[in-house]
This record gives C-alpha cells, sequence and structure tokens, in this order.
C-alpha cells in the first residue's frame, strides 16, 4: 500500500445459501448483487455459496471450466467489481474448498482452503491447501481465507515486507464462512483479533438460515479495522451492504504504532 493509496469500497453478501443447488444459488446471490453495480470496488461472498457446507457436495463439485467459475467472472464484469467467494472445485490433485476471486478485466485468483474442518470430517473428502495467498487489486494487498482458517494465527500472521519499502505482507484479510451460531462468539472475538494483530482491516462473510445437516447460522458478517473496531456488523437476516475502507488511517496507524517491525520471523512448514 503506497501513501497515495485510494480508499477501497467493500461490500458483504450475506445470504441464505441454498442447500446443494449450485444454479439456484448462482440465480439467489446474483440478484442480490445487482444493485451492487457502480458503487463498490470488492463483493464478498460466503464460503461454499453454491451449496452450503457440506461433506456430500463433493460429488457434484465442479471443475475450473464450469459454470459457477465463468457466472463469477461474468457477475465481476457486470459490477465493474472484484467478486469473491469458496466453491468445491474438483482438480486432478483432488477436490479443494476454493476461494476464487475474479476482477473486471477477467482475472481470476484462488486460495485452496488450509485448514480442513476435522470436526466435521472435511479432511476425509477434500484436498488441503499450501499455498498462503495475497492478491492486489486496487492498490490493496488482500489475503484470501476460507472459515476455519480464522482459528490458526501463524498462518495468516501479517509481517512487514521487506521487498516492498516500509509496507506489510497485506493491507485488508479476508475471511468467508459457513460459521454455525453455536460457535458466533469465536467467530467475532478472532475476526477482531486478526485485525489487532496484523494491523490490517479484516472483512468475514458469513451465511444466515439453516442447513441441510440442522446447523443454524447466525450471520455476523462484519468490518473490523485495525485497532479492531466494527465499522459494520449484520445480524441474522440476509443483507447486503458497503463499507469504505479508508487508507490513510491505517497508514498512519502502522507509523505511529510500528508493531509489524518487531515481530518474530519465521518460515511455514507442513
Amino acid at each position: 500500500m503506497s501513501a497515495s493509496l485510494h480508499n477501497l469500497r467493500v461490500s458483504i453478501v450475506q445470504g441464505e445459501t441454498r442447500w446443494h443447488d449450485p444454479a439456484g444459488n448462482r440465480d439467489y446471490y446474483g440478484r442480490l448483487m445487482a444493485p451492487l453495480h457502480g458503487t463498490t470496488d470488492l463483493v464478498v461472498l460466503p464460503e461454499t455459496f453454491t451449496s452450503g457446507f457440506s461433506n456430500d457436495a463433493i460429488g457434484n463439485a465442479e471443475a475450473m471450466d464450469g459454470p459457477t467459475v465463468a457466472w463469477l467472472r461474468e457477475q465481476a464484469a457486470r459490477l465493474d467489481a472484484a467478486v469473491t467467494g469458496s466453491v468445491q472445485l474438483r482438480t486432478p490433485e483432488g477436490v479443494f474448498n476454493r476461494m476464487l476471486f475474479a476482477t473486471p478485466d477477467g482475472g481470476l485468483a484462488h486460495y485452496d482452503k488450509r485448514h480442513l474442518f476435522s470436526f466435521a470430517k472435511e479432511h476425509e473428502r477434500y484436498a488441503a491447501g499450501e499455498q498462503r495467498v495475497v492478491v492486489a487489486w486496487e492498490g490493496w494487498r488482500i489475503l484470501l481465507q476460507v472459515c476455519y482458517d480464522l482459528r490458526f494465527p501463524v498462518f495468516s500472521r501479517n509481517r512487514h515486507d521487506a521487498t516492498q519499502a516500509g509496507q506489510a505482507d497485506y493491507d485488508l484479510a479476508l475471511y468467508v464462512a459457513n460459521w454455525p451460531s453455536a460457535r458466533a462468539y469465536p467467530w467475532k472475538t478472532l475476526l477482531r483479533a486478526r485485525a489487532i494483530e496484523n494491523l490490517c482491516y479484516v472483512v468475514g462473510v458469513n451465511r444466515v438460515g439453516t442447513d441441510g445437516n440442522g446447523l443454524h447460522y447466525s450471520g455476523d458478517s462484519a468490518v473490523i479495522d485495525f485497532l479492531g473496531h466494527p465499522l459494520s456488523e449484520a445480524t441474522d437476516e440476509e443483507v447486503t451492504s458497503t463499507m469504505l475502507l479508508q487508507a490513510a488511517p491505517l497508514l498512519e496507524h502502522r507509523a505511529r504504532f510500528p508493531a509489524l517491525l518487531d515481530a518474530d520471523a519465521f518460515d511455514l512448514a507442513r
């Protein structure tokens, strides 16, 4: 992030994902996003937004040349904004819970969920990602993360980037999730913790409603500033909202309180 960086408009789309209904979910989330044209820079959808969080959905996992990837690219072009969210995608290496990041110029990046939720036996059906992914958009450096990754702060640790003078690895962390209401307090708490410790903005987007396994989701999607203060917090209803992330206060805070320069150096291994 440079000192001349512009502010970033980020939209959260918190919806009631239909169970195992990719076409229906594409139509549903498309309608929720449609009014955002020309009003935002980045649209964030929940985790597994075409199916809900389900091990059984693996049988219908699409390929990268399937309809959902094409749809996401179309939405980015239509909205003139980046669009991101995760889906189950099949590759020669296995089926990944893959977070896609599509841009209106046709670009497409992705991050494969690293921390699989063994409590729900996700690790028995899905392949785990290996690489941390930071994308660049509108001058911002954005870390892509999926749900359970939120509980593992080492993997998301922001560091001073020696390759870019005075800059951190990233400025904004995105967490897309299917996080049940039974564990809502950790969700809210950890989003704040990740923002505070990494001196960055954090956006967490969850779903609402009840899924096919009977799990209830209370939403609680939020935009958190670098001090851990919520700029926006949703409740347990369908909502689409946009917040302006201001660059100058973030840069000023990092200059005034340069904690990243005092952090421990480390390498990730698995």
